[in-house]
C-alpha cells in the first residue's frame, strides 16, 4: 500500500507538506500541491480512513434518514432528486453517505449513526415526532433537516407557501374564483401550501368554499382520484383544481377521463413538483418546480459547516424558491 512517506520521496518534499498538500492546507504553494496530488494519483494512494479517523476524530461519513410512507423508496420523484443532490454534493466534499435505519439491529437511528460513526446527519423525511427522530435530534449528533423545522438545528425548506400562493394566483389571473385543493397529508408542508392558497384568494376578495378543501394524500393517485370525483359531483363543481404533486395528478386525470371530462376544457388543473413525467403528459402539467438540486446541495453544505465548525456555526433556516412551470392544463374562463 502506498503511503504518504512514499509521495514524499517520489516528490522531494516533506511528509508533513504532502499531509498538507492532500488536506487542503493553505500553506503549501498551488503547484507543489498540485504536483503531490498529481503524483498521489499515479501511484494510486488511498488515504487510511481508520488512522485518519483516529487523528481529526472525523469518519467523513454523513447519515441519512429517509422513510417514505407511500412505499415509493429511491423511487420517489422528489427525494430521489434530493438525495441524488446529496450525493453528489457529498462526494464533493470527500463525504460518504450511509442510510440509517432502526429496523436492522441498531435500536435507533442515534445507535446506528454511533455505529457507523457518521459525523453528522441529514433528515431528508421521516415521521419528524417519531420518538426515534426526537431523540436523534436531541443527542450530541449534528442534525440538518429537509422540510421541517427544529429549534436550535438548521433546516432547507422549500418555499411552499410562495408555491401555494403563485399557482392559485396564476389561476385567479385566468379567471378561475372557484378553485378547489386536494391537500396532502397534515404536515407542516401542506400547512404552508394551504396558507400560500388563502393569502391569495384573500388578497384578491374571493371568498374561499370549504367544500372545495378535500384532504388528499402526497403520492396516492387512488386517494386522489376519489377526491376529483367528489369535488366534481357536487352541484356546483370547481372551475380549476390544485393537486398535491404532479404524480398524484395522474389517479385525477384518469378519473375525469372516466367521467367523460376532459382537461382543460371541463375543468383546470396545476400540479405541484415539476417532475419530468407531468412534461411529457397531454396537455402538459402547469405546476411548481421545486428545485431539488439545490435543496439537497444547501443541506450537505449546512451539515458539512455544522460538522466542521461546531463552535462557530448558527442554526438557520435556509429558504429554497421555485418556480411556475405553465403547461396546457390551465384555460383562460
Amino acid at each position: 500500500m502506498v503511503t504518504i512517506k512514499d509521495i514524499s520521496r517520489a516528490c522531494g518534499v516533506s511528509p508533513a507538506t504532502v499531509s498538507k498538500a492532500l488536506n487542503g492546507y493553505g500553506d503549501v504553494g498551488a503547484q507543489t500541491a498540485e504536483r503531490i496530488r498529481k503524483m498521489a494519483q499515479e501511484m494510486h494512494y488511498l488515504p487510511n480512513a481508520a488512522a485518519r479517523q483516529l487523528k481529526t476524530n472525523c469518519s467523513r461519513n454523513i447519515g441519512v434518514v429517509f422513510t417514505d410512507a407511500s412505499n415509493s423508496g429511491l423511487t420517489h420523484e422528489y427525494f430521489s432528486g434530493i438525495l441524488n443532490s446529496v450525493k453528489t454534493e457529498a462526494e464533493k466534499h470527500g463525504y460518504d453517505i450511509t442510510f440509517l435505519s432502526e429496523d436492522i439491529g441498531y435500536g435507533s437511528y442515534v445507535e446506528h449513526c454511533r455505529y457507523r460513526k457518521c459525523d453528522g446527519v441529514l433528515l431528508a423525511n421521516a415521521v419528524f415526532d417519531k420518538k426515534s427522530v426526537t431523540e436523534l435530534i436531541g443527542s450530541e449528533i449534528p442534525v440538518v433537516t429537509i422540510d421541517h423545522s427544529f429549534d436550535s438545528h438548521s433546516c432547507i425548506i422549500s418555499d411552499n407557501t410562495e408555491g401555494g400562493y403563485a399557482l392559485t394566483r396564476y389561476l385567479i389571473e385566468h379567471g378561475h374564483r372557484r378553485i378547489a385543493f386536494i391537500c396532502g397529508d397534515d404536515t407542516s408542508v401542506t400547512k404552508k401550501r394551504l396558507n400560500g392558497f388563502y393569502m391569495a384568494m384573500e388578497q384578491n376578495g374571493i371568498r374561499v368554499d370549504e367544500k372545495l378543501i378535500l384532504e388528499g394524500q402526497y403520492h396516492d393517485t387512488a386517494v386522489c382520484a376519489a377526491a376529483t370525483r367528489k369535488l366534481m359531483e357536487i352541484p356546483k363543481p370547481p372551475t380549476a383544481i390544485l393537486y398535491p404533486d404532479d404524480f398524484s395528478w395522474l389517479g385525477g386525470m384518469t378519473e375525469l377521463e372516466q367521467m367523460g371530462l376532459s382537461v382543460p376544457k371541463d375543468v383546470s388543473v396545476v400540479g405541484y413538483d415539476g417532475i419530468k413525467l407531468s412534461q411529457v403528459l397531454r396537455p402538459r402539467l402547469t405546476t411548481w418546480y421545486q428545485d431539488t438540486e439545490a435543496i439537497g446541495r444547501e443541506a450537505v453544505k449546512k451539515l458539512i459547516e455544522h460538522i466542521e465548525k461546531k463552535r462557530s456555526c448558527a442554526p438557520e433556516q435556509i429558504l429554497v424558491s421555485g418556480r411556475l412551470i405553465e403547461g396546457g392544463s390551465v384555460r383562460s374562463i
